[in-house]
């Protein structure tokens, strides 16, 4: 996303503000169905989690793609983007069996991850459809935070519980049309997530009616220049002859299934953030902005990188900054940075801010969550509205029970 257009956003809607580029989250959808374009049938599962704004569903709708959730809100809001209820996929975790009953009402296929649910499900629905998350035990990436594929996660079926799985299939008669993994995000080694892979093909020949197999996600993206990234291109062409030959084996051809959310949206997304004091100290410089950790979490909660460019001196000799928001407690997005020189007034960009980051946001010291802008075509355009003061007070309920001063205690 050029310069230029991101300060005419700052300017036009003011900051701090999300945007949007849409001919980046359509090049990385095309990049990504391209690496498996020798699958017959291919299934892309936008994970809503990652950036669930309306107008970045009807997006991805528009290419084809479908939902993967993780709550029967995210359903509804897929539903309201113009989604067919078969085209969601629903990933919980943790959650009531009410839910899931609400979600399957609906008409969404469903993806269990515990026993206790599978059974009770199971025995009161066994007409309806299931898929099944298994946990392979393997770790993806070094970060256990992101992973949730190791043994003590508390995501998906161990497969050393198949056994348990199959029990409960036959005695409640329920049928398992599904098999899902997820080994987490930061995915760098593609012969880890590739062995995974095998677990699940050999899991998949336990059960006789599967429609398809769902390998998750977790595809890394850089966050820097140089950085490392999953090659989609390899394991496109090393998983496609697998999977085709494991369809070849099981008989019949399955949909093979991802649920991308970071690769998708990730790099299609900038923060944009004005600096409202450079305080010097007696060993810091600090840029400090009209934001915080309220707006992105991610530096704070995960340690996660951000690319932070001077936009508004974007030629200007680098100098040392740690780059901090304005929320009363540490509140850091990057220490002793080199960035180009910084003034007060500046618009600074926090770079991959498409994933996780507005969707994570909070109105924590009562401010405002942000705008969102969608960058489409070359014209921007308000897709999200910037939070006011009534949306604050707008849930809050006002009780009539301090008209009386209150009595202190002894």
């Amino acid at each position: 996303m050029e310069t230029k257009s991101l300060l005419n956003v700052a300017k036009e809607y003011g900051s701090p503000v999300y945007v949007y580029d849409s001919q980046k989250i359509i090049s990385q959808y095309k990049r990504l169905t391209s690496a498996f374009d020798k699958v017959k049938r291919l299934k892309v599962n936008y994970a809503v989690k990652a950036l669930s704004n309306l107008s970045i569903l009807k997006l991805m709708k528009s290419l084809g793609a479908g939902l993967d959730t993780v709550s029967v809100q995210e359903v509804k809001l897929g539903l309201a983007a113009g989604f067919q209820a078969e085209q969601i996929i629903f990933t919980p975790n943790g959650v009531s069996l009410e839910e899931i009953e609400e979600v399957a009402a609906l008409g969404a296929q469903i993806n269990i991850d515990n026993l206790s649910i599978l059974e009770q499900f199971g025995t009161k629905h066994p007409n309806i459809p299931v898929c099944v998350r298994i946990n392979p035990h393997v770790m993806a990436g070094g970060n256990t935070n992101i992973s949730v594929g190791h043994i003590d996660s508390k995501f998906g079926i161990s497969i050393h519980q198949i056994p348990h799985i199959l029990r409960i299939v036959e005695n409640t008669g329920m049928k398992v049309n599904g098999i899902h993994m997820h080994t987490g995000s930061d995915i760098l080694d593609i012969d880890v997530f590739l062995y995974a892979s095998e677990i699940l093909f050999e899991t998949a020949k336990s059960f006789k009616d599967l429609e398809f197999i769902d390998f998750g996600s977790g595809f890394k993206v850089p966050y820097k220049e140089g950085d490392i990234e999953t090659n989609i291109e390899e394991l496109g062409e090393k998983l496609t002859e697998r999977f085709n030959d494991f369809c070849e084996e099981y008989g019949k051809d399955l949909t093979l299934a991802f649920e991308p959310g970071k690769f998708l949206v990730s790099e299609a997304g900038n923060f944009l953030a004005k600096v409202n004091v450079v305080k010097q100290t007696t060993s810091t410089v600090f840029a400090q902005v009209d934001s915080g950790f309220n707006h992105l979490i991610r530096p704070m909660l995960y340690g996660s990188r951000h690319e932070i460019i001077n936009i508004s001196n974007p030629k200007g000799r680098e100098r040392f900054y740690s780059v901090v928001g304005y929320i009363c407690e540490t509140d850091t997005f990057a220490n002793n940075r080199r960035i180009n020189e910084i003034s007060e007034g500046d618009i600074l960009a926090f770079k991959n801010s498409g994933a996780y980051c507005f969707t994570m946001s909070s109105n924590y010291n009562s401010r405002y969550r942000p705008a969102e802008v969608l960058i489409h075509e070359g014209k921007s355009h308000l897709i999200h509205k910037r939070e006011t003061f009534d949306d604050i007070l707008k849930n809050q309920v006002e009780v009539d029970i301090f008209k009386k001063p209150a009595k202190m205690g002894k």
